[in-house]
C-alpha cells in the first residue's frame, strides 16, 4: 500500500507544483530555447525551466554510473543509491546556487553591504525568501551523507551547510554583486541542510555496502 500512495502522491505534487508554475515557465521558454542568456538563465523562471528540462539527463547520468557500478561488482542497490546521491548532490545544488550568485541591478557599482547580526534580517526575509534559502542546501544535506560515509552526522552535515553558505556569502561580497552578505542567509541555509539531512537519514545510516555503520 506504501509503495502505491507515496508515488502517487509524489506525483501528484510534482503535478501541482508545474500548474501553479506554467505561466511563468512558458514565458521564459522562448528565451531560453534561443539560448538567450538575457531573459532565461539570468532570471528565476528561467533557471527552475532549465532544471525541469534536465530531469531526463540527470537521470541518464545517474543510471550510467549506477551501470558501471554494476559491472564492477556493487550490488544493484547500492549502485543506484550511490549514484543517484552524487547526481543529486550537482542537480539539486547547482541551480540554487546560480539563482544565489545572480547579479542584481547594481553588480559592480553598490557598495558591498554585510549584516552580522543573527535574525535582523530574518524578519525581512518573507515566506518565500526563508523557503528559497531553506532550499539552496537541502539537496547537498540530503544527498551527501548517503554518498560520505564522514558525513553521516548530525554535526557534520550542519557543518557541511553552514560551510558552503560562507563561502556563497563571501563570493557574493568580494564579486559585489548587489546582494547583501547576512549570517542570517547562513543561519537558514544551514538549517535547510540539517533538515534535508534527517529526512534521509534512514538511508545514509545504513552502509551502501551491507550493514550497520
Amino acid at each position: 500500500m506504501r509503495r502505491t500512495v507515496v508515488p502517487g502522491l509524489v506525483a501528484l505534487g510534482v503535478a501541482g507544483g508545474l500548474f501553479v508554475l506554467r505561466r511563468p515557465l512558458m514565458m521564459s521558454a522562448p528565451r531560453c530555447l534561443a539560448g538567450r542568456w538575457h531573459g532565461c538563465f539570468d532570471t528565476f523562471n528561467g533557471v527552475v525551466l532549465m532544471t525541469l528540462v534536465a530531469v531526463p539527463l540527470a537521470l541518464l547520468v545517474a543510471g550510467a554510473l549506477a551501470y558501471r557500478r554494476r559491472a564492477a561488482g556493487v550490488g544493484r542497490g547500492a549502485a543506484w543509491r550511490l549514484s543517484l546521491a552524487e547526481v543529486g548532490m550537482v542537480y539539486g545544488t547547482v541551480p540554487f546556487l546560480g539563482l544565489t550568485l545572480m547579479p542584481g541591478g547594481g553588480a559592480g557599482v553598490v557598495p558591498e553591504r554585510v549584516s552580522l547580526v543573527p535574525l535582523r534580517d530574518l524578519v525581512t526575509m518573507g515566506t518565500l525568501g526563508i523557503v528559497g534559502n531553506l532550499l539552496v542546501f537541502a539537496a547537498l544535506g540530503f544527498f551527501a551523507p548517503m554518498r560520505f560515509a564522514a558525513l553521516a552526522s548530525v554535526p557534520r552535515v550542519l557543518a557541511l551547510g553552514a560551510g558552503c553558505s560562507v563561502l556563497v556569502e563571501t563570493a557574493q561580497y568580494v564579486l559585489r554583486l548587489d546582494r547583501v552578505s547576512s549570517v542570517d542567509d547562513v543561519l537558514v541555509n544551514a538549517v535547510g541542510a540539517v533538515l534535508a539531512g534527517l529526512a534521509s537519514r534512514r538511508w545514509w545510516r545504513t552502509n551502501p555496502f551491507g550493514g550497520r555503520r
